[in-house]
């Protein structure tokens, strides 16, 4: 079992924490962050140890993490368990996350604001005002899901260049002084 260091214990929790706040249930964020830490990959009975959580619940968490694409199964020669690793490329990790979330929280979202304005289009099934609040809800979520996908499809370096442009790159385009 994998001895955690005081600074592995307080970005373990504080991944935790903040994993809750983004929606996310503090177990699987824990464990995540245990995987990010760990130098090699670690069976499931391990990671309960480790986290001194229920091995149903890692396992659990496993798997959502497995979902969202963060985290994958590895088989280490001579072990016949399983043994789970996070992905490495931070910058890759989060295009993960940002693409489920939009799948998960965007796409949805913009099926039912297309279906509540089309429904809105019926005689007195809306009044004006809704209308025309969900059609405003509607091009915002449309514009956010299509500003992800030209960033989405954009090569790592060139998001670095443009958030390491900041201002300049505002100014560019006509935004900032």
């Amino acid at each position: 079992m994998p001895t955690l260091s005081p600074v592995a214990q307080k970005f373990i929790l504080h991944w935790g924490e903040m994993g809750t706040r983004w929606g996310i249930n503090r177990t699987v964020a824990q464990v995540h962050a245990l995987l990010l830490l760990s130098e090699a990959p670690l069976p499931a009975d391990e990671i309960a140890e480790t986290l001194h959580i229920a091995r149903s619940n890692t396992s659990n968490s496993l798997r959502e993490l497995q979902n969202w694409g963060i985290v994958r199964v590895v088989h280490v020669m001579q072990d016949r368990r399983d043994h789970f690793t996070a992905m490495q490329d931070v910058f890759a990790m989060f295009r993960a996350i940002a693409h489920q979330r939009k799948k998960r929280e965007i796409d949805p979202t913009v099926h039912v604001l297309r279906d509540c304005l089309a429904e809105a289009d019926k005689p007195k099934a809306a009044d004006a005002y809704v209308r025309s609040r969900l059609a405003e809800l509607l091009d915002f979520f449309e514009l956010a899901g299509t500003a992800y996908e030209r960033l989405e499809n954009l090569p790592t370096p060139a998001i670095l260049k443009l958030a390491k442009l900041g201002d300049r790159a505002l100014r560019m385009v006509g935004i900032a002084k």
